[in-house]
């Protein structure tokens, strides 16, 4: 029996193939395989709603209108997120938006450009 690699982001053990990826069933992180064999698994791979890798300075689009809290305004859907920092945690995006400043966007709500 194979011994499956513990999830890099929630550290569960009940991970599981899918194809050429692992996955975990209790944050569904998504991590390739090759990553681990690379030693890549210290670094955390960030995709966009279309499983596009982002990187530091991508620029991104706004897929869905997002409420500020705090804020009786929106961001619109196709706002157009320039030179993006990926960042740890729920929110793994920090930019500026125009009208708004700094602000932390999920990586799901947005598209690279």
């Amino acid at each position: 029996m194979t011994t499956l690699p513990q999830c890099p982001h929630c550290s569960s053990g009940y991970t599981y193939e899918d194809g050429n990826m692992y996955v975990c069933p209790e944050c569904a992180h998504e991590w390739p395989k090759e990553a681990l064999e690379e030693g890549m698994d210290q670094k955390r791979i960030v995709r966009d709603a279309n499983g596009n890798t982002l990187q530091d300075g991508d620029t991104v689009i706004v897929i869905k209108g997002l409420k500020v809290k705090g804020s009786s305004s929106a961001v619109k859907v196709g706002t157009k997120v320039k030179n993006i920092r990926l960042v740890e945690g729920d929110h793994n995006i920090d930019c500026k938006i125009d009208g708004f400043g700094a602000m932390q966007l999920k990586s799901e709500f947005v598209k690279k450009a």
